[in-house]
């Protein structure tokens, strides 16, 4: 008799289907048989299969006078949440929801078991486990003893809210009971998000002593949570926050923390960072952040953030292939140390505001594009000469165009009018209102020539020359955006070096580069640049530093390799005729199935504008390397390599398997100033995995292995 008994299904076992029509019911077995009292017996390989729930057994005997099904075991439910019932014995009634297992064990996603003598299903909502012993742990041959186990008398699982409620709960850790409770709840592992305490940790800083974080988990709704996280030590009395909330066109994000501590007694410290991404109609975004804190000190003292600079912003924009806007308004707040006296003199306030128009684009004649800017910058001191408060509004029109010539060269034109206006107060040095009007052209020929070896591999030279152009009419102006210069192979072709708009490169120049890319077949490119600048005549906008200045640019070399996703090296040097090296940066990433490495180290000269600071040199390092399957550590290091000095470093080992995982951290941070001292940090934190969202720790390949 062969297995799938369609005919038999349709006409023997007709009372059992029709007792649901929806979801349908199916049977399938070695042999089929109705005994003398009407009772079908399925036996050999039986499955049966009710909607979504599935049963194997090796007999299944289904009474038609009350309706309930005898299995034989070893038998195995399948839920339609993924939940897996295995059990020596049952009787359920046809549609799976109701009866009672004997010597079995529920498995929850794979990950939690919860062993029982029996079992009761109730109503297809209600799973009712009695003389319990739950875990996450993989049990061996070798140890009948997990790490750890919670025994209980009773446990029920509500199915719809996906919650697990324990009586006489008693936690074990390799068999030694350490923790009981005489009622317990906990989210089954297929819930992401509930109700309830986080794995606590253990936390030692410098100025507060050793302390307890112990995170509540609020889930509001389907769309947003609540975080609260007591932190409590003999120094400090803490209360951190999170809020998350997802909307329909948007997210939210909210956290914080209110502090009273031995390092300021006479005060309640804070802070609150906020940010916020939306999406509105006709394209446009809205984005704020927001950055609070309450003395310059806190963020620093608690290891919250190591900015030395806030910035709350709010902005709207809109990117379009035609068209391009943004509007925004940041304020500033400093929390350097060495800013207290000249405070009142840094900005604090920027408003900006920019669009862009592109009025036509022909094939043959390039892209005409129209823009218009405004820029107000605020600072709050009312002395003159210190408190300068100014205003831009500019507008300017721009012409684009490129093209193939003949022997494949690549021609490419700009020409661009720009015109500013410039208000001015409590700054001596500048007039009220100050006009200027740049004119500016460019021209570049590239010639791309590309040769494929006898092996395969695309090799790409490209020299490209492009002679720029660029005069002011009107007096000096307030340079507020361009006070920091970079030079390297990104804006080698370029109309101008300055990132803002208050410096315009002025002058005749010749930019000249060659690159060359290595593409090779197994996977990995090698690259090189090489470039520099000529002028026709000294502009002196440039300091010595930038490798700008005179009328020849320093020597600008840059490299990269890269070996598929797993190795990437780039460096940026800047040499000057005399092979002095201004400026020097080299990045390096490795990675594959085991480690994750990152370095960095940057040089750069002494300004001569400001000599009192010196050279600086700056190596940092930071790697992640996986130990074994349930062991990984990672650490940080970064050392001011002129003067030999570590500033900050740090270690961290984890551990983690099928059912527990312990994250120890250590840290330090070496730097000092008249408000910060230098901080040690240690954290400890042990979880339980198997409880909510699958918990927090890997699966892991089975350490039962002969």
């Amino acid at each position: 008799m062969t297995r799938t008994l369609a005919l038999a299904l349709s006409l023997i076992l007709a009372p059992l289907l029709a007792l649901a029509q929806t979801p349908p019911a199916s049977l399938v077995a070695d042999r089929i048989a109705i005994e003398a009292d009407a009772t079908l017996v399925a036996e050999g390989n039986v499955e049966v299969r009710y909607g979504d729930a599935r049963l194997t057994a090796s007999r299944v005997a289904y009474d038609r006078r009350n309706g309930s099904l005898t299995i034989d075991g070893p038998l195995l439910l399948s839920e339609p949440d993924g939940a897996i019932i295995l059990a020596d014995a049952a009787e359920l009634d046809p549609e799976l929801r109701e009866g009672i297992l004997t010597s079995a064990r529920l498995v929850l996603d794979r990950q939690l078991q919860l062993a029982a003598a029996e079992i009761a299903r109730r109503g297809g909502r209600y799973t009712r486990l009695s003389r319990v012993i739950a875990s996450s742990c993989e049990i061996c041959d070798t140890s009948d003893v997990p790490i750890w186990e919670i025994r209980a008398a009773q446990v029920v699982r509500d199915e719809e809210e996906r919650q697990l409620y324990f009586d006489e709960a008693q936690l074990r850790l390799f068999g030694v009971p350490v923790f009981y409770l005489p009622r317990l709840r906990l989210p089954d592992p297929t819930l992401d998000r509930a109700t309830g305490f986080l794995a606590p940790s253990i936390r030692n800083r410098s100025q507060l002593g050793t302390g307890l974080v112990i995170p509540y988990f609020i889930r509001i709704g389907d769309h947003a949570d609540l975080t609260l996280a007591p932190y409590l030590s003999s120094a400090t009395r803490t209360l951190e926050a999170r809020y998350r909330q997802e909307l329909r066109n948007g997210s939210l994000t909210f956290e914080g923390a209110v502090s009273n501590d031995d390092i300021r007694p006479d005060k309640t410290r804070a802070y609150l960072f906020a940010e916020g991404e939306f999406t509105l109609p006709h394209d446009f975004q809205l984005s704020f952040d927001l950055e609070l804190v309450s003395d310059e000190s806190y963020l620093f003292d608690y290891g919250y953030s190591e900015k030395d600079r806030l910035d709350s912003a709010i902005s709207a924009s809109r990117v379009r292939d035609d068209q391009t806007f943004r509007a925004a308004a940041t304020s500033f707040r400093t929390l350097r140390a060495s800013d207290a006296t000249i405070i009142d003199e840094l900005p604090n306030a920027l408003l900006e505001f920019d669009v862009s128009q592109r009025l036509a684009r022909d094939p043959a004649w390039g892209q005409v594009w129209v823009s218009a800017d405004l820029t107000a910058l605020s600072r709050p001191a009312s002395t003159p000469g210190t408190g300068r408060d100014m205003a831009r509004l500019g507008a300017a029109v721009e012409w684009r165009h490129s093209g193939t010539l003949p022997l494949g060269f690549v021609a490419e034109a700009e020409a661009r009018l720009a015109y500013a206006a410039y208000y001015v107060e409590q700054d001596p040095s500048f007039p009220d209102t100050i006009h200027r009007v740049t004119p500016a052209a460019a021209v570049a020929l590239r010639w791309p020539l590309e040769r494929i070896g006898a092996t395969g591999a695309r090799h790409l030279l490209e020299p490209v020359v492009q002679l720029a152009w660029a005069e002011t009419s009107g007096g000096p102006v307030p340079n507020e955006d361009s006070t920091v210069v970079e030079f390297d192979e990104g804006n080698l072709i370029s109309l101008s070096r300055f990132p803002g708009d208050d410096a315009v490169e002025e002058g005749l120049r010749a930019n000249l580069g060659l690159g060359w890319t290595r593409y090779d077949p197994d996977g990995w490119s090698v690259g090189a640049t090489v470039g520099r600048i000529y002028r026709f005549e000294t502009q002196n906008q440039f300091s010595p530093r930038s490798g700008l200045a005179g009328t020849a640019s320093d020597w600008l070399f840059a490299a990269h390799y890269r070996l598929d996703d797993r190795l990437e090296v780039t460096s940026r040097t800047l040499i000057d005729d005399n092979f002095d090296v201004s400026t020097s940066e080299t990045r390096l990433g490795w990675r594959n199935d085991r480690l994750a490495l990152a370095g960095t180290h940057v040089w750069r000269s002494a300004d001569p504008d400001a000599p009192e600071f010196g050279d600086l040199s700056e190596l940092t390092l930071d790697g992640d390397l996986q130990l074994t399957d349930f062991w990984s550590t990672n650490a940080e290091w970064r050392l001011d390599a002129d003067t030999g000095s570590t500033t900050r470093a740090g270690v961290g080992l984890r551990y983690e398997n099928e059912c527990i995982g312990i994250d120890l951290s250590l840290s330090r941070r070496f730097t000092s100033s008249t408000s910060i001292e230098p901080a040690t940090e240690f954290d400890l934190r042990i979880y339980l995995v198997g409880f909510g969202a699958g918990g927090e720790g890997r699966r892991t390949p089975s350490r039962c292995r002969g």
